[in-house]
Formats: C-alpha cells, structure tokens, sequence
C-alpha cells in the first residue's frame, strides 16, 4: 500500500469500474419470466386441468390461485427492492398480500379443527403430496432468479431476504401446479398449496445467509 496519501487513493479510483444500475423493473420482468417459464415447462409435461383448457375455470380454482399470484408477485417485488439496501424504507407490503394468501391455509385448518370437534373428521388426501414436492420443485426457477438478482446487489438483511425469495418462489411453484391440479376442495389448497409456500420460506430463511453473504 502506497505510504502517500493521495498516491493512495488515486490507486483505489483508477482500480473503480462501472456498474450497470439495478433496476426494479428490470429484476421484476426476470422474476415474471422465471414464473412464466416454470409454470409453462410443467404444463406442457403434465397437462392442464380440465376446466382450464375448457375455458370454464372453477371459482374456488380462480380464488386460490389468484391468491398466490399475488402472494408470489409482491413478495417477488419485495425481495428486488431489498437488493438495494436503502435505510428508512418500508417494505412490509408484502406482509399484507402473505396475510390474505395465509386465509386460504387458517380456514382449512379451522374447517379440520370444527370437524374434529363434531366427530365428523374431514380427511386429507394424501395425494396432494405431489402437490407440494413439485410446487417446491418448480419453485426453484423464480429462486434461482430471485438470489442471482439479490446477489448483484448488497441486501442489508439477507435472512429476510431469503424468506421473501423462498415464499415468492413457493408461491410462483403453486401457481404453475395449480394450472395442473385437478382439486377444488379447500382443504387440499389449503394445507397441501399452503404448505409449499411455507416450505420454501423456511428454506430461503436457512439458506438466505449463506447464499446472500457479502
């Protein structure tokens, strides 16, 4: 290191180079198309469902899976906005957006808990299963994104950070299995669809630290 102060510096500028500036818009156009890609890859494997190809969706189909859309855009939007680490910013809209997504889960789990009361047990297909390892699986695509773009940047709070990945990711999985899944019934969506969002948070919460370090 040169003693001279400013022969110090000036070593310091002339190693500076350019950097492309992150922009919001730009991270979310590649979030869409990791959700869109997925979900197209799946379906184009598995099939969509009957009634979507119909053109007759059912309404609780149309409900649930425009809940985790949502769920998985803002999150999404969230976890970009964090790349840039700016202090005093609010980001906790998403929280809101993850509050109305979690009705679908809480009332199924009310709906079980009722029936339990009754003596009248409401069962849980076991099949949904594959529901929730392929939500996770096709999630992986919007994750991937969602942590190249964070690590372009310089998140202040990786562990948030990768909660928020995780829940985008779990959320845009569900959305592509969703097109496929032929259930209707609250408890599967639910607790099966339900599930996935909440695996993959807890994931991107674990990995968040280790895969955003600086």
């Amino acid at each position: 290191m040169p003693l001279n102060p400013d022969k110090f510096m000036e070593t310091l500028v002339n190693d500076l180079k350019p950097v492309a500036p992150l922009r919001q818009r730009a991270g979310m156009i590649r979030a869409l198309l990791a959700l869109a890609a997925g979900a197209a890859v799946f379906n184009l494997i598995c099939g969509l469902r009957g009634d979507v190809l119909t053109g007759r969706p059912d309404p609780m189909f149309m409900i649930s899976t425009g809940l985790f859309l949502v769920l998985a855009i803002a999150s999404a939007w969230a976890v970009i906005d964090m790349a840039r680490p700016w202090v005093g910013i609010a980001r906790d809209g998403w929280g809101w957006t993850a509050l109305m997504a979690g009705v679908l889960p809480i009332t199924a789990l009310v709906s079980a808990s009722v029936g339990w009361l009754d003596g009248v047990p409401q069962a849980i297909d076991h099949g949904g299963y594959s529901c929730l390892v392929m939500g996770c699986l096709v999630g992986m695509m919007t994750a991937a994104t969602l942590v190249f773009w964070l690590r372009r940047g310089a998140p202040s709070s990786p562990r948030r950070a990768g909660l928020l990945a995780g829940v985008a990711s779990g959320a845009a999985g569900i959305v592509a299995v969703s097109l496929h899944c032929p259930y209707n019934d609250l408890m599967h969506i639910g607790i099966w669809h339900g599930l996935s969002v909440i695996a993959m948070g807890l994931a991107g919460l674990l990995a968040g630290p280790r895969l955003l370090r600086w």
